[in-house]
């Protein structure tokens, strides 16, 4: 994070600069009056200074006074907001009353946020190459921003419409909460800080483990749905293309598996695996990878008239807890007990014992049996609770970490869905 917001302040000097010497080419026609001074040409070689207020140094002090100062750290809303993460942890308990499908709700629209990452945007002819540098740089690195949240605009399209989002829910839970903070403490936490502490108080709600996290995150004002439709893990995915999708984020592959314990919870439909049941890779016979007899288990839950080959677009993307709340419409499709475990009997356990056992629901899940290091710590996992759940702590730390907007980038939204 230190080399992201360092990276970031090197972007933004070099538009400083060029601005600079934009305006400079523009007043050396009417004001020739320009001169170097040796403080100058000492920190920033070759930069003019002009004899009214410098530009660079207004934006300077801009930065400093906006928030270098202000990256996540501990306990951020002290002082601006000091009962915010009382409050939403205490609304997320009350919520769970109500709700039992909150903690897999929360916990995958976390994971949706944040393994969204763009690192460029392609060229426009509305700029030249570095002008889009210089009014996009806030842009270059996203990931846990809260860019999930927002609802599509005229000519904008939300993530929220890619396939792998379609059937993501929660998002009700953080405006309730957003609004609740809006009257105690208005404009000042983050929707994305308030998605990570609220799915945080959700693994807890299941059983799994407290874990520390920095606050102080900034909102995006930008969405991306492409990304999110062909980036996001998928159920279906082999082994080697899931340990080199969460390389791309930074995990290696005993983050992954300890990752993939979230699958603990949530429900996931006979849709999804009807193929894996009926159809496995075109061949009309069931995945040779199944358990015989968890297979009958499962198509006695999922029965084969509703099989039918699916798009991959129609596929889910593969999260912690890859949940489909639309069990509770009127029509209720017929679904599995992610890891078949009861909320706080032993977060993750189940899940890793089902896959050394052939017994896991996903594809994605039992491929981690098929290589050496994963099905290393699959076996770790399975012996040793503690173990995961340490693991399991830091690699959601890492994830509520990936891509950090911070002040003076990205912005505080009053309603998490539009735009500030």
């Amino acid at each position: 994070m230190d080399f992201m917001r360092k990276l970031s302040f090197l972007v933004f000097l070099l538009c400083m600069l060029i601005s600079l010497k934009k305006e400079n080419a523009e007043t050396k026609k009417g004001s020739p009056t320009i001169t170097l001074t040796s403080s100058d040409s000492a920190s920033i070689p070759a930069a003019p200074s002009i004899s009214r207020p410098s530009i660079l140094s207004k934006k300077l002090d801009e930065v400093g006074n906006q928030g270098l100062l202000d990256s996540p750290r501990y306990d951020f809303y002290r002082e601006t907001c000091p009962h915010a993460e009382a409050t939403i942890r205490s609304r997320v308990r009350h919520l769970h009353e109500i709700r039992s499908d909150v903690p897999p709700a929360l916990l995958r629209l976390v994971f949706h946020d944040c393994f969204i990452e763009v690192k460029f945007l392609a060229p426009s002819p509305l700029y030249n190459d570095i002008d889009l540098v210089c009014c996009c740089a806030h842009h270059l690195i996203e990931g846990c921003d809260a860019s999930v949240l927002l609802d599509s605009t005229q000519g904008v399209v939300s993530e929220k419409e890619s396939p792998p989002n379609e059937t993501l829910k929660g998002f009700d839970l953080i405006n309730t909460i957003k609004s609740e903070l809006e009257e105690i403490c208005p404009g000042i936490v983050s929707c994305s800080d308030i998605l990570v502490l609220a799915a945080r108080e959700s693994v807890i709600l299941a059983g799994g483990p407290f874990y520390p996290l920095q606050t102080g995150r900034r909102d995006s004002a930008l969405s991306f749905p492409e990304v999110a439709t062909f980036e996001l893990p998928r159920p279906e995915d082999d082994l080697p293309k899931t340990i080199a999708l969460f390389a791309s984020r930074g995990f290696d592959e005993k983050e992954t598996v300890s990752l993939l314990g979230a699958h603990s919870i949530g429900t996931f439909h006979c849709k999804f695996i009807l193929n894996r049941l009926y159809n496995f890779d075109g061949t009309h016979n069931p995945d040779p990878t199944i358990d015989i007899q968890f297979l009958n288990l499962l198509r006695s839950r999922c029965n084969n008239s509703h099989a039918s080959s699916l798009p991959p677009s129609s596929s889910p993307s593969l999260s912690p807890s890859s949940v489909d709340d639309s069990l509770s419409s009127s029509t209720k499709e017929p679904g599995m007990v992610m890891g078949n475990e009861r909320q706080g009997s032993g977060f993750g356990t189940l899940y890793y014992r089902s896959l050394l056992q052939a017994r896991g629901i996903l594809y994605v899940d039992q491929q981690l049996t098929a290589g050496e290091e994963t099905e290393t710590w699959v076996k770790a996992y399975a012996a040793d609770v503690s173990l995961f759940r340490r693991d399991f702590s830091l690699a959601m730390m890492k994830l509520s970490n990936l891509g950090v907007l911070t002040s003076p980038m990205g912005q505080v939204r009053i309603n998490c869905s539009k735009v500030g």
